[in-house]
């Protein structure tokens, strides 16, 4: 069933309910009015029985202009009309069920003067009361049916256009926008939708561009992988081999043996610490045996060796244990941080505190370079929002014109 028919029954359940309490109020008016009305009547008829003998043409003249009394004057011999005429519908029977007494008043001609209570005007008005009752629900019902549907289909025909929008951004329409109506609530829908759909877009179009960059950086880092391998370790590869090769031409000379040996342990030495520098570029794995406080002394002292600026730490409490992805994007954060701060900042001193308080840890960045209004929004500031977004914490910006930078995250950790 629709919303609108279920709208539809229970309005019309509604009204039948209150068309009952009327009618059963009415009723019992009625019912009450019928009694009073036909008492008064007996007591006419009683008057009427004794003053009829005396003069019955007279009273005979009064039939048609007395209310819920009938008279009738029959000859000898002849039946009469009123029992007859008498109706005993359902709706007479609940109002005055007692049957109406026939008073006969015999005449000295042989006559005979009939009287009746007569409760069929005053049911009459009952019944048009109930009609009536019933016609104004009946009209009341329709125009409000009527009102119902078109204003439901009104705010049906929106929801449509809704659903029918939904579908095309399930579908990756995200260029698709409601138009304005003129209902109000309508309106507020349509403005939250057509905002839900271009943060959508706007999301979506950051995304491809995040993805297009690390796709550059991916080959860039593949680029500078290759020729490192390639320039540094693949020449000290070289060179190992060409000394190798000399040591079998001049193995029995052992002062020249042991220069060979020299030169080669050297390369080794070269070449090891490029492997370490290389690993560490790649992948920090002292961070799976260092804690957080060892791992930003780390991160300080090799950023003060690489830029040659002054970086101060400043360690609040005791830091919590952290996971080792936690650390990896924790240390990921503050190092592309810092990579900022070299590259864009002009700074040449950056004070990093870190504290532990009610819960949760509370890392902040400034720098006193030459800052800008507004941060530019490359690759390095979405890499930190992402890692941000990745470790569920909370991430502010704030670039103070000539003052620097200051970047601020509140990381809560669960389960404290």
């Amino acid at each position: 069933m629709s919303t609108l028919w279920r709208i539809n029954v229970y309005v019309t359940l509604f009204f039948a309910a209150v068309v009952s309490v009327c009618l059963v109020v009415l009723l019992r008016q009625a019912e009450a009015d019928v009694q009073r009305e036909l008492g008064a009547a007996q007591v006419l008829v009683d008057y009427l029985a004794e003053a009829a003998p005396n003069d019955p043409e007279r009273f005979v003249r009064l039939e048609g202009y007395l209310r819920h009394v009938r008279l009738e004057l029959v000859a000898a011999g002849e039946s009469s009309t009123l029992n007859a005429t008498q109706t005993h519908d359902r709706l007479t029977q609940f109002l005055y069920p007692q049957p109406a007494p026939l008073h006969r008043i015999a005449l000295s001609d042989g006559r005979a003067l009939l009287l009746a209570i007569d409760p069929q005007d005053e049911v009459e008005e009952a019944q048009d009361s109930i009609v009536q009752l019933l016609g104004v629900f009946a009209l009341a019902l329709i125009m409000s049916l009527l009102a119902i549907r078109w204003a439901v289909r009104r705010g049906l025909l929106v929801l449509d256009d809704v659903l029918l929008a939904l579908q095309q951004i399930g579908e990756g329409q995200l260029a698709v926008r409601l138009q304005t109506y003129p209902l109000r609530e309508a309106e507020q829908l349509a403005e939250q939708f057509n905002k839900m759909a271009a943060a959508l877009q706007s999301a979506q179009a950051e995304n491809s561009q995040l993805t297009r960059a690390l796709l550059n950086l991916q080959d860039t880092e593949r680029s500078r992988l290759g020729q490192t391998l390639h320039d540094d370790l693949g020449q000290y590869v070289a060179g190992m081999r060409a000394q190798i090769k000399l040591l079998q031409v001049v193995r029995e000379q052992p002062q020249t043996v042991l220069s060979v040996a020299q030169v080669l342990e050297e390369h080794g030495q070269q070449l090891q610490t490029g492997f370490r520098c290389l690993v560490r570029d790649l992948y920090p794995a002292m961070l799976d045996h260092l804690s957080v406080a060892q791992m930003l002394e780390h991160l300080q002292e090799h950023w003060q060796q690489s830029h040659g600026g002054q970086c101060r730490l400043h360690v609040f409490n005791t830091l919590p244990l952290l996971t080792v992805a936690q650390k990896n994007q924790l240390y990921r954060f503050l190092q592309e941080a810092l990579t900022n701060v070299s590259r864009h900042a002009q700074a040449t001193e950056v004070q990093i505190w870190m504290q532990y308080k009610a819960g949760a840890v509370r890392l902040l960045l400034r720098d006193n370079g030459s800052g800008c209004a507004v941060p530019h929004q490359g690759l390095g500031l979405r890499s930190m929002a992402e890692r941000a977004r990745t470790l569920a914490a909370q991430l502010h910006i704030q670039a103070r014109s000539k003052r620097g930078w200051s970047i601020y995250l509140y990381l809560p950790m669960v389960g404290e």
